[in-house]
């Protein structure tokens, strides 16, 4: 009698017994860069090791141990910029974007973790103020740009961002008196799956999203 009641006491502990995890808080780690004098706009983690982040002063960081530890990789020359949208693909490859009007609207890509950058795009249109990027895959990729002409501009790579060609604007929507995007950590365009991508909108008397089921 003893023993089937130590039985069922160890049978009922062990159905009402809560993880230890589940006792836990969510907790966050400051991950400090080094770095003190820039305001960080964009952020890519490819893997709980590798993270790249961008932001004023032209400036682009890379960790590859969690954060620990980060690493200046900022393109030569480009001190005057804003970064605002990093995509990374892995610890070598990323695609940056820096906002502004004209030709301060650039893109730069490197394939070996920073310490080489190709220019890639620069806006030409004075009318042009790129926001931010998005990617489907590792080559397919689109980028956003305030109304021009009265509607949003799109670019596109099918080369994991090497080159870059404005795509035609007869299936976007007309663009609403002062609508624009916002260009801060590159959440303005996002895509999901191989062709869905969606645009977010501000500006004007009433906030809008636009959704494109072919890549733009």
């Amino acid at each position: 009698m003893a023993l089937a009641g130590a039985v069922c006491a160890a049978a009922l502990a062990a159905l009402t017994a809560v993880p230890a995890q589940a006792h836990q808080r969510p907790q966050w780690d400051v991950k400090d860069t080094g770095v003190f004098d820039v305001r960080f706009r964009g952020l890519a983690a490819v893997s709980r090791h590798t993270a790249w982040v961008a932001g004023t002063g032209g400036t682009v960081l890379r960790t590859t141990d969690g954060g620990d530890t980060w690493r200046d990789v900022s393109p030569p020359g480009a001190g005057e910029l804003e970064f605002r949208d990093i995509e990374a693909f892995d610890a070598r490859r990323a695609v940056v974007l820096a906002i502004g009007e004209g030709e301060a609207s650039r893109i730069y890509r490197t394939d070996d973790g920073g310490a080489t950058w190709t220019e890639s795009f620069r806006n030409t249109d004075a009318r042009a103020f790129y926001d931010c990027l998005t990617f489907f895959d590792r080559r397919h990729g689109l980028a956003m740009s305030d109304p021009v002409d009265g509607k949003f501009r799109i670019l596109s790579t099918g080369d994991g961002g090497r080159s870059w060609k404005v795509l035609p604007d007869a299936g976007m929507p007309a663009a609403q008196q002062g609508e624009a995007g916002f260009a801060a950590s590159g959440q303005c365009l996002v895509s999901a799956g191989p062709s869905d991508v969606w645009l977010a909108t501000g500006g004007a008397a009433r906030a809008r999203v636009l959704h494109s089921a072919d890549r733009g």
